[in-house]
């Protein structure tokens, strides 16, 4: 294909009627002042989208335009071009055609790179269009990593069989760039993968044979990559002196945080070490800070369980409790009510281990047990401070739960979390814990119990028909009304890692402690209370809002069942 000339972008996107002369002219004052791509202009400006200019180019170069956003590509294919290339030119490789290589580009008219793309391919190019961001999300799954993160574990191993090396240098603590370290080179490839495919953790794990690394992606682990058990070590003390951990000490976990700078974004890290027999295993719990904190309207509540948590958090004393298991979205739900309550009107105080999310505004406290700084002695000075909110990371203890209650009945508003497994039990386990009836009866104004499910990815969604077993389950929550509806799953593709999921989703369930509970609290027995507790539910529980979302196809009818078995056992 002949290179492909330029092309005034305003004077074609007016050509095709997707802006105006106006919209161009203020598009142009803005790039001679920012000096920013127009097309970036347009897009962010609302006034065209990225697909639509992909497709208005590929018209005007008589090229297709290619939707990658589904597209599988082989990877001996997109490696034709390096890696480092293809980013830089914003092209990618996409099948072997009858004259040539197809190729997609999102900017077809950069001539240069056009020129560089024909020196490094020798092929015949057959030219696509793609959209930009589709482009750079087929780039992240087509130079998939875990063949660069076994490769530099092997290096690594290799260097440390290198008794001439000093190991500062593997380590990256030399004068020379730590960049250049084995170590540092690994662990940045897990970094940035992990990120890439979403993981909430990475635990690398020294056994016997071998050192294994697991990604944690919505909610469930997959192997990465498994590596020789030798450089277990080296991986263990470089992260312990990234996080400032002691080093000499083997024999007792320690904790820590730092942050990681890469290329996709900037990563806080909380870890975890703990000695086990053929090592030090190392749990990472991955924290973006690319994406910022969600506001309630961004949580996706059902409608229901919306306007009670804002009914909630509107009161200007009371205590609000979110409950579930570790990893169900606690503290996301927290800081979204906690984000729509920050204003210059509120003294807000946190109190929490560790602070897992930097809130402007708010004054956010780290307890540290070692100094004898326990969540009881900071929430005392807490209330000292003149709060009107406090944050509470987690009733742990009897002391911890009364002074927050306390909190809560003299004018303020207290949010919390505890392990429960649902929303009617948690006041009855704050009475277990010794916490007298009517403090809990008075201060508690709503418990909000929740799941995560993980999502069907979009991509590759498609109906399936239930099994035998499935849909005697189902019966049990939807009776005769379960032929109405139809069901769905993932089958597996390149953009959810052939997984069939992409992304996790809440179920909820709550009680509003109404003058009826408080009186049942006060006077009746814990099974009047929770008999009372359910009655106002009705039909609005974890299982039922799980079963929804598998009716509405989000989610798939397994993730429903996995839901009730937790709360079954």
């Amino acid at each position: 294909m002949a290179r492909p000339e330029r092309i005034r972008l305003g004077d074609l996107l007016i050509q095709e009627q997707l802006i105006s002369s106006e919209q161009l002219d203020k598009a142009l004052v803005e790039q001679k002042q920012s000096g920013r791509k127009l097309g970036r202009i347009f897009i962010d400006s609302g006034f065209v989208t990225e697909v639509q200019i992909a497709k208005a180019v590929a018209r005007q170069l008589r090229a297709p335009f290619v939707d990658l956003t589904s597209r599988v590509i082989r990877p001996e294919i997109a490696r034709l071009l390096p890696e480092g290339q293809a980013r830089r030119m914003r092209a990618l490789p996409l099948e072997e055609t009858a004259s040539g290589l197809r190729v997609a580009m999102a900017d077809p008219t950069d001539v240069a790179a056009w020129d560089e793309l024909n020196r490094l391919l020798k092929r015949e190019i057959d030219l696509a269009v793609a959209a930009e961001s589709q482009l750079l999300a087929a780039l992240d799954r087509s130079y998939h990593s875990t063949e660069e993160i076994a490769g530099h574990a092997q290096a690594l191993q290799a260097d440390l069989a290198n008794v001439t090396e000093e190991f500062g240098d593997l380590l990256g603590l030399s004068t020379a760039s730590t960049e250049d370290a084995p170590v540092v080179r690994l662990l940045h490839s897990v970094f940035e993968e992990a990120l890439r495919v979403r993981a909430s953790d990475v635990h690398i794990e020294p056994q016997e044979r071998t050192l294994r690394i697991r990604f944690r992606i919505d909610g469930v682990l997959h192997i990465q990559t498994e590596a020789d058990p030798k450089i277990a070590t080296a991986v263990a003390l470089r992260l312990k002196l990234m996080s400032g951990l002691d080093i000499s000490e083997k024999r007792l976990p320690q904790d820590g945080r730092f942050h990681v700078k890469l290329r996709n974004g900037a990563v806080d890290v909380r870890i975890s070490t703990m000695p086990t027999q053929y090592g030090e295993s190392v749990v990472m719990r991955l924290l973006s800070q690319s994406g910022g904190l969600l506001s309630l309207d961004k949580v996706n509540l059902p409608p229901a369980v919306d306007r009670a948590l804002r009914r909630a958090i509107a009161r200007p004393s009371g205590m609000v409790l979110v409950t579930g298991p570790t990893g169900s979205g606690k503290t996301t739900t927290l800081y979204a009510a906690l984000n729509e309550l920050n204003d210059s009107e509120r003294k807000i105080i946190t109190v929490e281990d560790p602070v897992e999310y930097r809130l402007p505004g708010v004054n956010q406290v780290q307890v540290m047990e070692k100094i004898e700084l326990s969540f009881a002695r900071v929430l005392r000075a807490t209330l000292r401070q003149d709060p009107d909110v406090i944050l509470v990371g987690e009733m742990r203890d009897q002391t911890t739960a009364e002074i927050g209650m306390r909190a809560a009945l003299t004018g303020h508003l207290v949010l919390s979390t505890l392990h429960t497994n649902d929303a009617p039990s948690t006041p009855l386990r704050l009475i277990d814990m010794g916490i007298p009836r009517y403090m809990v009866a008075m201060s508690l104004a709503l418990v909000l119990a929740q799941r995560l499910v993980r999502v069907i990815c979009p991509q590759c969604a498609e109906d399936v028909t239930p099994n035998p077993h499935q849909l005697e389950w189902l019966r049990l929550e939807l009776g005769d009304e379960v032929a109405r509806h139809r069901f769905r799953h993932g089958r597996g593709c390149p953009v959810c890692n052939d997984t069939g999921y992409s992304g996790r989703t809440g179920v909820y369930e709550f009680i509003e402690m109404t003058q009826e509970l408080v009186e049942t609290m006060n006077h009746g027995e814990p099974t009047d209370f929770a008999r009372a507790a359910r009655k106002q539910m009705g039909r609005l529980t974890l299982r039922h809002d799980a079963v929804r979302l598998a009716t509405e196809g989000r989610t798939t009818i397994e993730e429903a069942m996995r839901v009730a078995t937790q709360l079954d056992g």
